[in-house]
């Protein structure tokens, strides 16, 4: 009796003590610290997923706008009149004439334009500028947002650069080329003396507005 009372006290500690080891791994299941939204696995890319990240735009920009036009008109005319003979004729009578010769009329004119215009713009802009993440949209698409300011001789830029961008359009190496963002925003201002000569003032453009010519 005692060999199989020891033999069922043994079976009941091995039972309770699985037990609290079963509880026990749940237990600190439940409280780790991994979190799935923000946790980055060890081997995966480091890429921007999650607000406040840093991803790096490669700005390749080049715009070519080219139009030209031409406009050609003529317009002539002219008027030829005369009375030959009202009723009697001048020799019979004087009415309507003078010095013995009815009223006539003679002119002509002629206008000619030729116009013509030609616009080629061209634009080209590469940069590289780090932005953040500023908000993780409902269907995983990442918003950024971001300024870069640099000054050199008196002369000041800001660059600023707005965006959205899928997440699978993230490089492996944490980059993104600005012909892959929605709803772009690239601006980029310059200040300074240089900056300042190449305007016009504001008399001239004053005159621009008002001027018919």
């Amino acid at each position: 009796m005692n060999k199989r009372f020891l033999l069922r006290f043994d079976l009941g500690v091995l039972l309770l003590t699985a037990l609290v080891t079963v509880m026990s791994v749940n237990t600190v299941s439940a409280q780790s610290l991994w979190k799935e939204e923000t946790s980055k696995p060890m081997v995966a890319d480091k890429k921007a997923r999650a607000v406040g990240d840093i991803v790096t735009i490669l700005i390749q920009e080049s715009n070519t706008t080219s139009k030209e036009q031409g406009t050609q008109t003529a317009k002539k005319s002219g008027v030829d009149a005369s009375i030959a003979s009202f009723l009697y004729g001048p020799a019979a009578s004087g009415l309507l004439t003078k010095g013995g010769k009815y009223p006539a009329m003679k002119f002509s004119s002629s206008t000619d334009f030729d116009g013509g215009g030609k616009i080629s713009n061209s634009e080209k802009i590469t940069a590289r500028i780090s932005v953040r993440v500023i908000e993780v949209m409902p269907n995983g698409n990442l918003m950024l947002e971001g300024t870069r300011q640099t000054s050199f001789s008196g002369e000041s830029q800001e660059a600023i650069l707005r965006g959205v961008v899928r997440t699978e359009d993230v490089a492996a190496n944490n980059t993104v080329y600005s012909y892959q963002l929605a709803d772009a925003t690239i601006k980029f201002i310059s200040k300074g003396t240089l900056s300042d000569s190449q305007k016009k003032g504001w008399f001239n453009r004053v005159w621009d507005k008002v001027s018919p010519f």
